[in-house]
């Protein structure tokens, strides 16, 4: 169950970044709703990932948080806000990938 929080947390990070994205292209009542946006992802991807490390390793969760977050971040860019797929942004996203993979398999 810690497992699916702590990927939960993850994409709560992806949310929260999102809204950051979103936010810099707007103003006025629109700019504080993503900015809410923000804040509350933000808050619930922490609480998520304290709990989540309550039984989990922080040497293992905390990476694999960061990494949900990387990974789906730069998704999010290349496919929601037209950012380049590039070969080396590809690979070391890749590579990214294997790593968290190799750290929960330890």
């Amino acid at each position: 169950m810690n497992w699916i929080i702590l990927i939960v947390a993850g994409l709560c990070e992806v949310g929260f970044t999102y809204c950051l994205g979103r936010a810099k292209s707007v103003s006025g009542l629109e700019w504080w709703l993503w900015i809410g946006g923000f804040l509350a992802f933000s808050v619930a991807s922490m609480v998520l990932l304290a709990r989540a490390t309550r039984t989990l390793p922080i040497g293992t969760a905390y990476p694999v948080w960061t990494g949900i977050g990387a990974v789906g971040t730069v998704l999010i860019g290349i496919f929601i806000f037209h950012e380049p797929a590039t070969f080396w942004r590809l690979l070391f996203i890749t590579t990214l990938i294997a790593s968290i993979i190799g750290l929960k398999l330890c």
